[in-house]
């Protein structure tokens, strides 16, 4: 116990001891060792806002899987006896001008917007890593001269391109998604590019160079792994932006052709009659509307855990 002097009631220094510890304990580490990717998981699952989007998404997708599958109603019968049917038990969101029931419609309409999204961002992620990995590994001539070729299919407007092509071809789902491809890549294409041109001049791809590996050994082995990150997010914001695509050519008439669900079909129809029969619009509207917004605030989630800026 503190004993403080008798006369100026100071305590005295000699009673101050060190504290004992051996080196080991001095030595020890009190916070778990992370790697990157649990560092950036991490992160992702404290975003609130993204992994709402998240489980959003995840909804979604469950639901257009599995709703046709489980609902007594089917997308495509016709039963006049029971047009425009507002929201009841027996059909959740109701029908329409041909007593097709809309609960099943919109989730049909799912599967197609879905698969839309995510083949065209397939193919613009393979597409754009090849391409970018190879003018940003080897630049020089090779690396201007296909960078002028991206610029030049980038300045032409993308829904021009994907109209045009379009009305050359039969609309189908098929169509719909070359067309999307043929300029969709170049963002994904200009990012693995930066990214390249990063990392390349890093220790261990110079490492991996000396040791006699390829080019396409260390592009693929080495440098695209490491550029992950803005891959993924990129990607990710692809995804809404071909939903929307595939809508927006739907409701023009471009797209998938009836009796095919689709989100943009459905919103094309509604619309005719939005004053009469406002639950026709608003379902497939609310829908694609909420999962734009899931997909966008998800990626907006993954760019922040991907920053390392952002760390604490």
């Amino acid at each position: 116990m503190l004993q403080k002097d008798s006369k100026t009631g100071a305590i005295r220094l000699e009673q101050f001891q060190p504290l004992r510890r051996d080196s080991g304990e001095a030595e020890r580490i009190e916070r778990k060792r992370l790697t990157a990717w649990q560092d950036i998981r991490m992160r992702l699952y404290g975003n609130k806002l993204a992994m709402t989007g998240f489980w959003i998404m995840a909804a979604v997708v469950l639901l257009a899987v599995f709703a046709p599958l489980l609902y007594p109603h089917d997308h495509f019968t016709n039963n006049l006896s029971k047009t425009n049917l507002p929201p009841s038990a027996e059909h959740w969101f109701g029908t329409d001008d041909l007593g097709r029931d809309l609960f099943a419609r919109t989730w049909k309409g799912a599967q197609v917007s879905l698969f839309v999204g995510f083949a065209a961002a397939l193919i613009d992620l393979v597409i754009g890593i090849i391409y970018g990995g190879i003018m940003g590994y080897y630049g020089g001539k090779l690396d201007e001269g296909m960078n002028r070729f991206a610029e030049v299919l980038y300045a032409i407007p993308y829904l021009l391109v994907v109209i045009l092509l379009l009305v050359v071809m039969e609309p189908s789902l098929t169509t719909i998604i070359v067309a999307m491809s043929i300029t969709g890549w170049i963002n994904m294409a200009w990012i693995v590019r930066g990214q390249m041109m990063q990392l390349k001049s890093q220790e261990y791809a110079l490492a991996s160079k000396a040791l006699g590996a390829g080019a396409m050994r260390i592009i693929f082995r080495h440098l695209i792994p490491n550029a992950m990150g803005p891959i993924l997010v990129t990607m990710t914001l692809t995804v809404p932006s071909a939903i929307f695509t595939e809508a927006f050519l739907s409701f023009l008439g471009l797209g998938v052709q009836s009796p095919v669900a689709s989100w943009g079909t459905m919103i094309n129809d509604g619309v005719k009659s939005m004053t009469i029969y406002p639950w026709r619009l608003f379902f497939p509207a609310f829908f694609l509307s909420l999962t734009m917004f899931a997909f966008n605030i998800f990626g907006d989630g993954m760019r922040d855990a991907f920053d390392p800026k952002l760390k604490k």
